[in-house]
């Protein structure tokens, strides 16, 4: 007596009704992309400095799961411990994690460009009188005779500056009344 075929066989599963579901899953690789991504986040915070992950807000568990992955010294016990933290950012918010790590980096950047804007405006402040007026037009709250009186007294003294000397006080007492009022 012959044998029956399988009931399974002839029959083709993967297009039958139903497979919206299926389709609409990601596939196993976008998962994988997925968990490294957060994996690549966690390194990135553990990576900041002490202060600048405190200031950052998360849950406690995570702080410590990124915590312990300093302290780990091991290739392997460092691979693991990370993919713990990859695990714990799932269930933390990750859009705030990285607002919040955009803006720890950023900081020092953001106060050296003040600096150098300070630098480059009392610059053209000593070197032409109309920036004296492209100041105000951009920092109306100056106080006018104040700025006016330091530009005249840097003028002065970079008049007499020799190349590679040190600048005077009252270039750097300029800057020192500039610099609050860029970065605010």
């Amino acid at each position: 007596m012959p044998s029956r075929p399988a009931p399974h066989r002839g029959l083709d599963v993967h297009y039958g009704e139903g497979d919206a579901a299926a389709d609409a899953r990601p596939s196993r690789s976008a998962l994988k992309r997925a968990s490294q991504e957060v994996q690549d986040l966690g390194l990135e915070l553990a990576r900041l400095p002490s202060e600048r992950l405190a200031a950052i807000e998360m849950p406690e568990r995570l702080r410590e799961a990124i915590e312990t992955y300093r302290r780990t010294r091991t290739h392997e016990g460092r691979r693991r411990q990370l993919q713990f933290v990859g695990r714990l950012m799932r269930d933390a918010d990750e859009a705030a994690l990285r607002e919040a790590l955009a803006g720890a980096l950023l900081g020092p950047a953001q106060a050296a460009f003040a600096l150098h804007e300070a630098e480059r405006w009392r610059a053209e402040l000593i070197a032409d009188d109309a920036a004296l007026e492209r100041w105000l037009a951009a920092h109306p709250e100056t106080d006018l005779q104040q700025l006016r009186s330091l530009v005249r007294a840097a003028r002065r003294d970079a008049a007499g500056l020799a190349p590679g000397q040190r600048q005077p006080r009252s270039s750097r007492e300029l800057f020192r009344f500039l610099q609050p009022m860029i970065t605010s």
